[in-house]
């Protein structure tokens, strides 16, 4: 990934578009970058399908991060990021949560499955949150794990679909929702649930967090932060929340 920024000034600002689930690593690397450099990072949080429709739209960003490929290569198909800028970042894991006090135990295995009718009988009536299914890369995930292990014609009846994972976190964590299907990260970021089960990974897509810079690409601070996201110096806050370095 062709990251090496020209000289960047003191005191200007980068507008960064990031995939919901990179809240709190992201906030937190980018107070240490503002910290060290005098600059500012003004980013906005959405799911990665609707940051990217945003873009094509014209909205000026300077920088892009998403939850998976998809997206970051339907805005490079448009040319709309900048090819040598673009690097994978960061990985993730996908798991089952509860709100905290919920005594379910449900265990997910690729080889021996769980009946749909275990997972229904876990929400008791409720819904399963869970990003949208259609677009949103968290529930794409989550679509493929359920379908993987057979679980999805049962529980698709059941699902409450929210605009992007944070939210979904959220049903679960105000107890609006039993259960629900988000980042490992994002379970870690909140106090108020627990992870009850990891999906195996050979049951969904490798989760993977590419970044790159917006065209026209021509902001040395913009080029300047995204070399520090991929620094041992700003990856450490991404390690620290749990998600797994890419790149090195």
């Amino acid at each position: 990934m062709g990251l090496a920024p020209r000289l960047a000034a003191a005191g200007e600002t980068v507008t960064v578009f990031a995939a919901a689930s990179l809240k709190t690593a992201l906030d937190a690397a980018a107070r240490a970058w503002s910290g060290t450099t005098g600059n500012r990072a003004r980013i906005a949080y959405a799911a990665s399908s609707a940051l990217a429709r945003q873009i094509e739209h014209g909205a000026p960003a300077d920088v892009y991060l998403s939850a998976n490929t998809r997206w970051m290569d339907y805005l490079a198909a448009k040319g709309l990021i900048a090819p040598a800028s673009r690097g994978d970042l960061f990985g993730n894991r996908l798991v089952l949560v509860a709100p905290k006090a919920s005594p379910v135990a449900l265990p997910l295995s690729a080889a021996t499955g769980l009946a749909g009718s275990e997972l229904a009988d876990a929400l008791g009536g409720g819904r399963l949150a869970v990003a949208n299914t259609l677009a949103v890369p968290a529930g794409l995930y989550a679509k493929q794990a359920l379908t993987a292990l057979g679980l999805w014609r049962q529980v698709q009846p059941h699902l409450a679909e929210a605009q992007h994972v944070r939210a979904a976190l959220a049903l679960v964590a105000r107890g609006e929702a039993p259960l629900g299907i988000v980042y490992a990260t994002d379970a870690r970021a909140e106090p108020s649930v627990r992870i009850v089960a990891t999906f195996p990974a050979e049951s969904h897509e490798p989760i993977v967090y590419p970044a790159a810079l917006v065209q026209p690409a021509d902001k040395p601070e913009a080029a300047a932060f995204l070399a520090f996201l991929g620094s041992d110096s700003g990856a450490r806050y991404f390690i620290d929340q749990g998600f797994v370095r890419l790149l090195r």
